[in-house]
């Protein structure tokens, strides 16, 4: 796609139609561009927003080869897609950004892992594994990790004992890595357009729900020194240009008690660590990926002000129609974003919205997106 493409008539297609796409498909549609999205779910939140859905799953060969023939660009909200048929259509010419050798490669975390290893990148200690005692090769506790398929704390089991390396570790191909002595788990979104312009958003602090392991909330700036926050970009940045990919990347990192920064994971698409893009930076995570994948100019990542973005996640003991508690209290809160995603079933834990306060401090952000959690509940209308 070169310089002279008449973009007011450009056609975006997005691989998945969750959250993520929903809010892809409205910054490309505020630029005028024709957007077409394929999920299997009738009325997903991204069809909601979007100018047609294609009905299909994403291992469905058929359907995302439709998707990519009627569109000028094809992207990803997800990273658990078939590639086969997109790398055939990737080679034929087609527009599909990140390219399906670079998602085949982020799909397999030992691979990803290995590859980043291989270029210099620090990351944790990490092993194969093709026995239960290899489960053991650095000892007890580790993290065993599922080499396909995990996503949030899913396809990630800690085992602290030879027993439970016996009786609760995953049946599935997979790998271990150290047990990291963690000070601050910090994420930093990369984009990269296809003419390898990069751009870093600021370094976050992730807080997490132990629960279910799946992200609370984000603070951005991150708590962190100026040595840390340059030695994360400089990692991160590297990260991206040795996977050679194109789009928007969430580089997770593990700050630890030593003060080394360690690449844990890379998601190759927006990231709920970006989130408070939208209201906090001048472009935010979901308008510069189509910015990247279209050959545009990256925009530019300022900070505008610090913020705190907390998921809203569907309460436990219910699940069915969701139903919003609070709402009127919490949007009295100052500087306060609410968003909600159009998910038509709540279950306990599902990402159903988030919030993201803004504040000059990013303390006293913390202390009203922390009001604001406690106030606005995500209940569905069948208690289990």
């Amino acid at each position: 796609m070169d310089k002279n493409f008449n973009y007011s008539s450009l056609k975006l297609g997005i691989i998945g139609g969750g959250q993520l796409g929903k809010i892809m498909s409205q910054k490309a549609k505020k630029m005028g561009f024709h957007v077409t999205i394929l999920d299997p779910t009738f009325n997903c939140p991204a069809a909601q927003v979007s100018d047609n859905h294609i009905m299909g799953g994403f291992h469905d060969k058929k359907k995302l080869e439709q998707l990519v023939k009627e569109t000028d660009v094809t992207t990803f909200e997800l990273e658990h897609v078939d590639t086969s048929i997109l790398k055939e259509l990737f080679d034929q010419g087609y527009n599909i950004h990140p390219s399906p050798y670079v998602m085949e490669l982020i799909q397999n975390k030992y691979e990803q892992k290995k590859l980043l290893d291989e270029r210099g990148i620090p990351v944790p200690a990490y092993k194969d594994v093709k026995t239960k005692e290899d489960l053991a090769a650095f000892g007890f506790p580790v993290i065993q990790k599922a080499k396909l398929g995990g996503y949030d704390g899913k396809g990630v089991q800690m085992l602290k004992t030879q027993e439970e390396a016996n009786t609760i570790a995953l049946e599935t191909e997979s790998f271990i890595e150290e047990l990291v002595d963690i000070d601050k788990e910090l994420a930093i979104i990369v984009a990269r357009n296809i003419e390898g312009e990069i751009k870093c958003y600021p370094v976050v602090e992730m807080l997490f729900d132990e629960r279910v392991n799946i992200c609370d909330s984000v603070m951005a700036p991150a708590r962190i020194s100026k040595e840390i926050e340059e030695k994360a970009i400089k990692i991160s940045t590297e990260s991206i240009k040795a996977l050679d990919g194109v789009g928007i990347f969430g580089v997770e990192l593990f700050l630890n008690k030593k003060g080394e920064v360690l690449v844990n994971e890379i998601a190759p698409r927006p990231h709920n660590s970006g989130h408070y893009t939208v209201e906090a930076c001048a472009t935010s995570q979901f308008e510069q990926i189509i910015r990247a994948v279209t050959n545009l100019p990256l925009g530019s990542t300022k900070l505008i002000s610090p913020a705190v973005m907390v998921n809203l996640l569907g309460e436990e003991g219910y699940e069915g129609e969701p139903f919003i508690e609070g709402i009127h209290e919490a949007l009295e809160i100052p500087e306060l974003s609410f968003h909600f995603y159009g998910k038509s079933i709540t279950k306990p834990f599902r990402k159903m919205g988030h919030i993201t306060v803004l504040d000059d401090n990013i303390d006293i952000a913390l202390e009203k997106a922390n009001k604001a959690k406690n106030i606005l509940k995500i209940k569905g209308s069948k208690k289990i």
